[in-house]
């Protein structure tokens, strides 16, 4: 370890310091009164209702973790096709994402009572609590996700027996490996998560509001028990640890990129940096984080403001930094590549400005959703939809610029050999740092998407607990602001992802370059008929020898296929909503019917029978997306070979972000509508402008919270195990 650069330790610090400054955060918010005894009483079934479905869900993926860790040890002691750290590291990825959903989870589900309890003394305490409780999740991620690459690049750095360029090659693409169990823990996280509390919204909405006409959140509601409980497992121990996976795969990526486009002592310093960047943006992140507060009486504009002045805050001195970062490492070109980091940064603002302002009810599209309310439902499905799918243009077109100029800031605009072997890998490189920009701040960022659910339960508990009705307006506000940061979150991860996957794309191909190395073969004939030593082929080289052209069948097939993936795996996860939630509304309409007294508030529903359906439906249910994400990279690698892989892995990213932006939008858009004409717009709650609203959330609960969010998931981990199976493919192929 004498060859690890001093300025390395700055790397594992920063997340010591994130960590530090989450259990900080943490401490204070139990410190926080948890209110009266009804209150606690209802934040105790929630709590246990999250934990018995972790754990049972932890249980399942285990098992699916265990079998896979098995097979890569067979590939790599077996068959001597793979790195033989790779299987450990796959179950240590696995374990650092799980492990950062639950605190966030377990945090979330111990300040919803206090946020509603705070929420009681003024707006600004019920915005502190819950903001600095979301922050523990965002702070989570980014440690473990920092202490984890920092841990096994020491490791891997010291008992690594090659030498030179070489060994930081088989350094880097082995991390990356570590993705694939982060990704697999994510996909399962989200899609469970998800099938979980859409089918307990879905029953408390329909029966609830539509058919009993009580509200959301009474406690007379069998359901609303499980639909809390489902706002922390999908909304908090989801998304963390989906994030979890985009920042670790951007970083691994473009440091595994930077090994293969830089030589010398340059190429250490560009491992480095992605790693530097993000420590650096753990520090500005807590800097922000302390900057949100606000006054009482605040609007929704007031509370956006609030929260953009630690993001934004954030981000500047971010932009700042990466200069003096780049510049310290005296890497080749610094001052483009410090430009490709700007570039990610403002491609994730406008992003998340395009999702605001196609999902909050403070702009036109969404008030004219629920302006169609006046028509009946199947205008607002329709409305919904219409502006969901012009809703992409932003996002496609700001990741095409984004790709574009990161591309050429690190080339230095050198355009005329933009594609040459050298240019190529720059760029890419490029591209890959772009991402770590965009994620640089995702201690703040995530801590403004992991707030909502906690001030969404918050005001859930006020309701329960028959507080004054003022808090409930409280918890309404911060609720709102919510739904609007839940969506921009989502927005957020759905570009990343898209760098990120593109990043990994590159990373294949350095991969299967490795993999060519472990069967023993050493050299390549071109197609013009020349040979080059494998350890000395660039991308263009391999592309070359694999036939990786649009003219190749191969490549066209595997295209659609990746294509058709994005579909079958959001008509799986949709059906399997569907399916969850009319078990749920067959068992409300159950209880309302059997026991008496329900609606008149003198009985007591049974609460733990709609958990246990969320959650045996949401295991049942989430076992055969995920696994099929993991085995069609698998196959089409069998049958079509490196070039049917390279097209699966565009097909399923193309059509796979464009459609995830439409979903989270679609479903964002129906919710928000909804809230404002519960607000007192358009005939506020109980009207038939509201049911039909009701009617069209519905329809974008799985939209917004399980299909969509996945998504991002299921581009990234078909890449990720696309990577991990890479020598095998290649043996296949050649042996």
């Amino acid at each position: 370890m004498n060859n690890t650069p001093l300025i390395f330790w700055i790397v594992p610090l920063a997340s010591l310091v994130a960590l530090g400054f989450a259990w900080y955060f943490f401490r204070a918010m139990m410190r926080c009164s948890e209110g009266t005894d009804r209150m606690k009483e209802i934040a105790a079934h929630v709590r246990q209702g999250a934990m018995a479905y972790l754990r049972q869900q932890y249980k399942v993926v285990t098992v699916v973790f265990l079998i896979l860790a098995l097979f890569f040890a067979f590939l790599a002691y077996g068959l001597g096709v793979q790195n033989p750290w790779v299987p450990f590291a796959f179950l240590t990825g696995g374990l650092f994402s799980g492990l950062a959903g639950y605190i966030g989870m377990r945090t979330a589900t111990y300040a919803s009572a206090r946020t509603a309890h705070a929420a009681s003394q003024s707006l600004n305490q019920g915005l502190r609590v819950a903001f600095r409780s979301g922050a523990v999740m965002g702070l989570v991620v980014v440690g473990l996700g920092l202490l984890d690459i920092s841990v096994w690049y020491l490791v891997l750095n010291h008992f690594i027996d090659a030498t030179g360029p070489q060994k930081l090659m088989i350094i880097t693409t082995t991390m990356l490996t570590f993705g694939m169990g982060a990704s697999t823990q994510a996909l399962f996280a989200r899609v469970g998560g998800g099938i979980y509390t859409k089918a307990a919204d879905v029953g408390a909405d329909l029966v609830g509001k539509v058919e009993a006409g009580i509200p959301e959140d009474d406690p007379r509601n069998p359901a609303t028990i499980a639909d809390n409980v489902g706002d922390n497992v999908g909304d908090v121990a989801g998304m963390g640890a989906d994030l979890y996976e985009s920042y670790c795969g951007s970083i691994l990526a473009t440091a595994a990129l930077g090994a293969a486009a830089f030589a010398g002592d340059m190429q250490i310093q560009a491992v480095l940096a992605p790693m530097l960047i993000a420590a650096v943006g753990i520090v500005l992140s807590v800097i922000g984080i302390f900057l949100v507060r606000t006054k009482e009486g605040a609007t929704m504009k007031n509370l956006l403001g609030a929260l953009g002045t630690g993001v934004n805050t954030s981000s500047a001195l971010i932009a700042v930094c990466t200069f003096g970062i780049l510049y310290a490492l005296q890497i080749e070109n610094w001052v483009g590549i410090s430009f490709s980091v700007i570039v990610g940064l403002v491609a994730g603002i406008i992003i998340g400005q395009s999702t605001e302002y196609y999902t909050s009810h403070s702009y036109k599209p969404t008030r004219k959703i629920a302006k169609s309310a006046e028509t009946g439902p199947a205008t607002v499905i329709i409305s919904g939809i219409g502006m969901g799918m012009i809703s992409t243009a932003i996002p496609v077109v700001t990741i095409a610029v984004a790709i574009v100029l990161a591309f050429l800031c690190a080339t230095g605009f050198d355009i005329h050999n933009m594609i040459s072997a050298g240019n190529l890998s720059k760029g890419l490189y490029g591209i890959g740092i772009a991402a770590v920009g965009m994620l640089s701040t995702l201690g703040i960022t995530l801590a403004t998407d992991a707030y909502g659910p906690i001030a969404d339960n918050a005001g859930g508990n006020a309701e329960m607990s028959g507080l004054d009705p003022k808090v409930r307006q409280r918890t309404d506000a911060l609720d709102a602001l919510g739904n609007t940061t839940a969506a921009t979150g989502k927005g957020f991860a759905i570009g990343s992802a898209a760098l990120t996957a593109l990043a990994l794309l590159a990373s294949y191909i350095e991969e299967v370059k490795i993999g060519m190395q472990h069967v023993g073969q050493s050299s390549l004939e071109l197609a013009d008929g020349t040979m080059k030593a494998v350890a000395d082929a660039n991308i263009l080289d391999l592309m070359d020898y694999f036939q990786v052209t649009l003219m190749n069948p191969n490549v066209l097939v595997g295209a659609f296929i990746g294509a058709m993936m994005a579909f079958l795996f959001c008509g799986l996860t949709m059906n399997a909503v569907g399916r969850a939630a009319q078990s749920m509304v067959e068992e409300v309409r159950r209880q309302f019917r059997e026991i008496k007294g329900i609606l008149e508030g003198k009985a007591t529903p049974d609460y733990a029978r709609c958990v246990a359906i969320s959650t045996k439906g949401a295991q049942r249910e989430m076992l055969f997306p995920s696994v099929l994400a993991i085995l069609v990279p698998i196959a089409v690698g069998f049958i079509f070979g490196v070039a049917g892989v390279m097209g699966l892995l565009i097909g399923s990213l193309s059509a796979g972000f464009v459609l995830a932006v439409f979903m989270a939008n679609s479903g964002g858009a129906w919710d928000n509508a909804k809230k404002f004409i519960e607000e007192g717009n358009l005939g506020g709650k109980g009207s038939d402008n509201h049911k039909a609203t009701v009617v069209g959330d519905t329809v974008g609960d799985p939209f917004k919270d399980t299909s969509g969010p996945s998504l991002n998931i299921l581009i990234k981990l078909m890449s990720m195990v696309s990577i991990v199976v890479a020598g095998l493919t290649v043996s296949f192929h050649l042996l």
